[in-house]
């Protein structure tokens, strides 16, 4: 068993056991889980990709999302193929809830995660296509278990 001071010398080395990637729609969304697939390459680490279906407080919790649920599952089809060419075996869920940032939180709580790997907010907004707001990434940062990586977009100087 790992003792804490073994733990904290491991996670001090910027190795991480258990990370966590809220993948959308974005390309940052998956530069971010490409960017947790080479760190859990080198730590042989275990990545949960999730993507959050925030259900309207009108429905309830298992309503029926039928285009939102298929855009979720294709979602996490694109992320255990990215995962999946790094050599990583990547648990994929779709996680129903009420607040995004909570469900993350919670997540990453419940699965004992050491890292989470969020893409910067983007500037759309929509479903589970959703583009993560500033807010979300605040509250992940504010309220997480654990340490938290945002990823921003790399933009080429060329870029119109």
């Amino acid at each position: 068993m790992e003792t804490n001071r073994s733990r904290r010398r491991r996670l001090s080395a910027g190795s991480y056991a258990r990370l966590l990637v809220p993948v959308d729609s974005r390309p940052e969304s998956f530069q971010a889980l490409d960017l947790a697939c080479r760190l859990a390459a080198d730590a042989h680490a275990k990545i949960t990709a999730i993507v959050v279906l925030e259900v309207p407080a009108l429905l309830p919790l298992d309503a029926h999302l039928l285009d939102d649920e298929e855009d979720a599952r294709q979602l996490l089809d694109r992320a255990r193929a990215i995962a999946n060419s790094y050599g990583i075996k990547l648990s994929a869920k779709v996680v129903r809830a009420r607040d995004t940032g909570a469900a993350i939180v919670g997540k990453a709580a419940s699965e004992r995660v050491e890292l989470i790997v969020i893409a910067a907010p983007g500037t759309e907004l929509g479903s589970p296509r959703r583009r993560f707001e500033p807010d979300l990434v605040g509250h992940v940062l504010k309220d997480a278990p654990c340490r938290v990586m945002v990823v921003s977009a790399a933009r080429s100087r060329n870029a119109a």
